[in-house]
């Protein structure tokens, strides 16, 4: 029984990592089994659409979903990386080996003919396309559905879905959401030939409606791993897709969505005492099992994998581009730090300042505190068994207190902050001063802090249409300042794209 799951599992991960080709159209492959053939074998064995469902999941994790042999191209994480160094957050600090360099260079940004322009685009796609598979498979976009187990299904590809292109909104578009302006090629099933380019409204627009409904499909379903999406990541992804377009009334939906998490969603905010990595006066780590950002069990984690050694992850992976501690880049020759502006603008006193390390040569402020194999062997883990955070209960608290400060609500968000600011500093209390732009740009701040390396302060820069001014420990562009609208922060259809499709003209 294992033995065949694991076969549906590869050939679902086969189908969703063929990219968006001609070869999608093919209803019959000869060597995969298509969607109308996996359709009828669930008749007779419905666990088969779970097996289906992990492999969407696990293109999030696994290499090559990008469609190159890159030691870039791991998933999700990969593109966390992306957007982090867009944002100037993340430093690349040496580039002997040059992965991220034409990241970290604008050139990916501003040169469609890179590889580099096309992953993500790829990426995205391919999860678009699983979760229209998935789709289909129970009938279509409009499928009347007759189980439970069928509705939580529906709910996760919906949500899946509106995953890839929210990303897709974030990183091809300038993002706003309500407009005329063509961004993207929409495809709600697989049968559809190359698309034109929809407008922003419209995609926002099928986003919504995508996780409005995964919401209600998903009410009651118990996931069975972090990796698969309930009804918190479905409301967290929403908060994300309307904080992003903005309107008064999204704003006031993402109160609630978010409201609803921290309420009722049963997780609760790291402590201090695991978010950094904390020695005696001898150097011994106090709290190796407490700390760290490398276990899905961590009661913050909204969204996450348990990697283990079946999966088969190593030197190409999340943790083998940051992680000093891991067979690794960062530790071989590429190391990932933090930029020093933003560092300097954590107080002495915050917990999250510990997790870099400042030293006085190219692994100056890496987050050797923060991200970490707990054995803490430099370069010592070979096969990747921590795991990876997609979405987390700070973000949500971030968002919350965001959404609050757009609607004018300053005394709601300023408490919204500090309950989780006073959980990092001593005294939180100067939140107290602050309203208008001065809380958003704290906000802003906040969220830069806290979310270091986990992909987020790209999107709260372009939603909140913040400057970035790179510090001085960057090794392009140090000193110059970034809006969030300047060609450099966006990428470009992918050249590809537009040889390969005809209808972007139209």
């Amino acid at each position: 029984m294992k033995n065949r799951f694991l076969y549906i599992g590869a050939l679902a991960l086969t189908f969703m990592s063929t990219g968006c080709e001609e070869e999608f159209l093919d209803k019959q492959p000869t060597e995969q089994l298509s969607p109308e053939q996996i359709a009828i074998a669930a008749e007779t064995d419905p666990s088969l659409l779970n097996a289906f469902t992990a492999g969407l999941y696990s293109t999030m994790y696994n290499t090559g979903t990008g469609g190159t042999t890159g030691h870039d191209d791991f998933g999700q994480k990969g593109y966390d990386i992306y957007s982090d160094m867009l944002a100037s957050d993340m430093v690349l600090s040496a580039i002997n080996y040059g992965w991220y360099s034409t990241v970290a260079r604008y050139q990916a940004t501003t040169n469609n003919t890179l590889d580099d322009a096309y992953q993500p685009w790829r990426y995205y796609y391919r999860i678009i396309f699983g979760a229209n598979t998935l789709i289909g498979i129970l009938g279509g976009n409009d499928a009347v559905l007759d189980t439970p187990e069928e509705e939580y299904i529906m709910g996760q590809a919906k949500a899946m879905r509106a995953y890839g292109y929210f990303y897709l909104s974030q990183f091809y578009a300038q993002g706003y959401g309500t407009g005329s302006e063509k961004i993207l090629p929409i495809y709600v099933d697989t049968e559809a030939p190359a698309q034109p380019l929809s407008t922003s409204e419209e995609v926002y627009s099928l986003m919504v409606s995508d996780l409005e409904e995964a919401i209600t499909l998903l009410e009651g379903f118990d996931r069975s791993a972090k990796n698969e999406v309930n009804q918190e990541v479905a409301k967290g992804l929403l908060s994300y897709v309307l904080a992003a377009r903005g309107t008064q009334s999204d704003l006031q939906r993402v109160v609630e969505l978010t409201n609803d998490i921290i309420t009722d969603g049963g997780y609760s905010l790291m402590t201090k005492n695991q978010l950094a990595a904390q020695f005696d006066a001898d150097g011994n780590i106090l709290n190796r099992d407490a700390a760290g950002f490398n276990d899905v069990s961590n009661q913050s984690w909204i969204w996450g994998v348990d990697l283990t050694l079946d999966i088969g992850l190593d030197l190409v992976s999340w943790w083998g581009q940051v992680d000093l501690f891991t067979y690794s880049y960062a530790w071989a020759g590429d190391p990932k730090a933090i930029d020093a502006s933003l560092y300097a603008a954590i107080p002495a006193d915050d917990i999250r300042k510990k997790q870099f390390v400042p030293t006085t040569n190219s692994r100056n402020l890496m987050p050797l505190n923060k991200f970490y194999a707990p054995d803490r062997r430099i370069g010592g883990q070979r096969n990747v068994v921590t795991d990876y955070v997609y979405m987390r209960l700070e973000e949500i608290y971030l968002l919350n207190a965001e959404a609050k400060a757009r609607l004018g609500m300053d005394a709601e968000a300023r408490e919204m902050l500090k309950m989780l600011v006073s959980t990092r500093v001593a005294d939180a209390s100067y939140i107290d001063a602050l309203s208008g732009q001065a809380l958003l740009n704290e906000i802003f701040l906040q969220t830069r802090i806290e979310l270091w390396g986990e992909g987020k302060s790209y999107l709260a820069m372009k939603r909140l249409k913040q400057s970035i001014t790179r510090g001085s420990n960057h090794l392009f562009f140090p000193g110059e300042t970034f809006s969030w609208n300047d060609d450099e922060l966006t990428f470009p259809i992918p050249q590809a794209e537009i040889l390969n499709n005809p209808a972007l003209n139209q």
